[in-house]
């Protein structure tokens, strides 16, 4: 089964609370899943504008941004020299690019409050086996919202496809797509998985689904070919099969972003 980023769970489910009326304790097991309980913290002018308590939940979170009218949550997955989406200040998008991700919460009714950014720092335990993860949210005060340049979810996954299949060419063209023996079970996963049920909120419309399934199934793909650079026997060769790892993933990223962002979307392209 192929897996979202915590965030763009908390960015899917949340907005479905806040702008659909799902249930809130329906939206923290979710996102929670098989982790410990993850924990909520804000700095203090988060935390006065939201009321949250010093150390709350998810639960908490949800609750304190629908009593504050906010409509929607939208993700982030930031990496670098990919800074899309970020509204600063420096410190934020630091923490937000060496998580990986964070979530933005729309301005909603909060008419002089502060924009809201809240990044995941994850400690994961355990052993492959019995894996398990704690989850810390930490909530801070941000600039505004920026326009960005990413389109509507259907050119995404346009985008998408594009992109797969021209990095499917070069590194099939440079034999660099071979797979590690050793990898077979995890190569077949990725390609017959989808993506778990229950990860995405009912309401999802289907091109969503779609296009995340897809994104996952690529940024799956990228994350077990980064771990060797494959059949390449010379750097060029390594550098260009890097390189088409890269498009991908940054795509896929993006693609993920669109499809979590763009759930509200009443057209499809």
């Amino acid at each position: 089964m192929l897996l979202l980023p915590r965030s763009a769970r908390l960015a899917a489910w949340g907005t479905a609370v806040l702008a659909d009326g799902l249930d809130p304790a329906l939206a923290v097991a979710a996102v929670t899943r098989d982790d410990e309980p993850h924990v909520v913290t804000a700095d203090f002018e988060v935390s006065a504008t939201l009321g949250l308590p010093p150390k709350g939940g998810l639960l908490d979170l949800l609750n304190s941004l629908l009593r504050h009218g906010t409509t929607s949550l939208r993700v982030a997955l930031p990496a670098p020299g990919d800074m899309l989406g970020l509204p600063g200040p420096p410190d934020f998008n630091m923490s937000a690019m060496e998580a990986g991700e964070c979530v933005l919460a729309d301005d909603g009714q909060m008419v002089g409050g502060p924009a809201i950014g809240i990044v995941a720092h994850v400690t994961e335990f355990g052993s492959v086996y019995e894996p398990g993860a704690m989850v810390s949210w930490q909530a801070h005060a941000v600039g505004r919202r920026r326009v960005t340049d990413l389109g509507s979810v259907g050119e995404a996954d346009r985008e998408l496809r594009s992109a797969l299949a021209e990095a499917v060419e070069e590194l099939g063209r440079l034999d660099v797509a071979r797979w590690r023996e050793d990898a077979a079970d995890r190569v077949a996963a990725i390609r017959d998985g989808g993506l778990e049920r229950g990860i995405i909120p009912p309401t999802t419309p289907q091109r969503v689904i779609q296009v995340l399934s897809r994104a996952a199934r690529v940024r799956a793909i990228v994350e077990l070919a980064s771990e060797d650079d494959g059949a390449a026997v010379t750097q060029h060769e390594a550098e260009r099969r890097t390189e088409a790892l890269r498009r991908l993933d940054r795509v896929s990223r993006r693609a993920m972003v669109a499809a979590v962002n763009g759930m509200r979307e009443h057209e499809e392209n």
